[in-house]
Parts: structure tokens; C-alpha cells; sequence
């Protein structure tokens, strides 16, 4: 059984300041663990009808984290985040904002692809309240065991798991916020948010993305 630091026992209380929500229990164990035990995960509905788990990925000892929203189609069949259209883009901004995706642990708020038939199509839908909620012990956990310095919420969905249900995206994209003693991040556009707006807005949109993750870079070479 692995063993767990009394550094990190204390880290798990400190995650509920990097939470805008209380999380009742937080799984125990390293980056592998808490993958394993993920893919049982019966919390909410959402496993019966997505073909796996898709867990954070990245770098162990990672001290920046990306966090998107839910995993979409291709996510769902590769059980990787951001390796479909929206991940393509993420890896253009990372390259042009000099931040090496190697580095990084990227992750979602939630763990499975919920969709909804259309012939035989399966189209993205938004996870509810309570499929949010239930997910949100694993990103607890992988908080606590990555203790990161920076965390960026990609999307609403995220930056309102951090930041509070009233945060909006369009009014404080950017702006950074302290999250407990050694963390602090911001929220930004996701990527899929880029790539579904409007022609005239997609420029804009994706250079404030760019521009947002080029500050992380400033901020660790400082």
C-alpha cells in the first residue's frame, strides 16, 4: 500500500481553499492510484454510457496545471485530455506561448464524455451540477498530490469550480488569484470555445488565449 506523507495529509485540507466547494472525501494515493481507482468510479451515471475514465495526464511532479472542462469524443476513445480539435489548438497556443506540454499536467472537471444520440452521432453534452460535484473528488486528488504552483481554468466549467459560481470568463479572463499559501492562477477561453465562435471573434479569442498562457511563462521566470 503506498504510503502517504504527512506533508501531503496536511495538503489535502489545504485543497479546500483551491476549491470553490467543500469536497466530502479526497482518494488517497499517487498519479497511478488515483488513475486505477478513477476508472471504478461509480459516483454519477456518466461511466455507463462512456466507453472509459479519462484521467489527467502529464508530467508527475508537474507545478502547472491546465484544467479543462469534459472530455470529448475523441478524449473518450483515446482516454487522454485535449487530443481531439480542442487539444490541437491548445497545443498550438502552448508553442507560441513558449510552454512546453511536456511539462504540464493537463486534466478535465470531469472525467467521463456525457453526449446525447443524434442518429448515430454522439454529440457533447454539458455535465449537470451533480455530475460536476461527484467528479470533483478527483480533481481534489490530484491537486493534493501535485501541490501545483500554478492552476489554469480552462473554460467556465472550471474557472467556476475554482473561482465560484459567479465567475464569468468574458469579465476577469486573465486576472490572476491567489488559491492557497503557494498557488495562484487565473481562468482563460477553452480551446473548443475558440474554435466554435464566430469567424470575427476566433482571431481575438485565440490571441488572448495565447496571450494568457504566455503569461505563465513570465511568472515562472520571474
Amino acid at each position: 500500500m503506498e504510503k502517504i506523507s504527512r506533508a501531503e495529509v496536511r495538503n489535502r485540507a489545504a485543497v479546500e481553499t483551491l476549491l470553490a466547494k467543500p469536497v466530502r472525501q479526497i482518494p488517497d494515493g499517487g498519479l497511478a492510484t488515483l488513475r486505477r481507482k478513477a476508472r471504478e468510479c461509480r459516483a454519477c451515471g456518466l461511466w455507463k454510457h462512456a466507453t472509459q475514465t479519462v484521467f489527467g495526464a502529464g508530467a508527475d511532479h508537474a507545478r502547472i496545471m491546465l484544467i479543462g472542462e469534459q472530455p470529448g469524443m475523441q478524449e473518450d476513445i483515446q482516454g487522454l485530455p485535449f487530443v481531439g480539435p480542442a487539444g490541437g489548438l491548445l497545443d498550438r497556443a502552448l508553442e507560441e506561448a513558449q510552454l512546453d506540454r511536456s511539462t504540464l499536467y493537463l486534466t478535465n472537471t470531469v472525467k467521463h464524455f456525457k453526449y446525447e444520440l443524434r442518429g448515430k452521432l454522439r454529440l457533447h453534452k454539458r455535465a449537470n451540477a451533480a455530475e460536476q460535484q461527484a467528479c470533483r473528488m478527483w480533481l481534489a486528488a490530484e491537486l493534493a498530490r501535485l501541490q501545483p504552483r500554478i492552476v489554469v481554468a480552462l473554460g467556465a466549467m472550471a474557472a467556476q469550480t475554482l473561482f465560484g459560481s459567479t465567475f464569468s470568463i468574458t469579465r476577469e479572463r486573465g486576472a490572476w488569484r491567489r488559491l492557497g499559501a503557494d498557488t495562484e492562477g487565473f481562468a482563460t477561453f477553452h480551446p473548443s470555445a475558440v474554435l466554435r465562435a464566430p469567424d470575427e471573434q476566433r482571431a481575438t479569442m485565440y490571441r488572448h488565449l495565447v496571450e494568457d498562457l504566455s503569461e505563465i511563462r513570465k511568472r515562472t521566470s520571474a
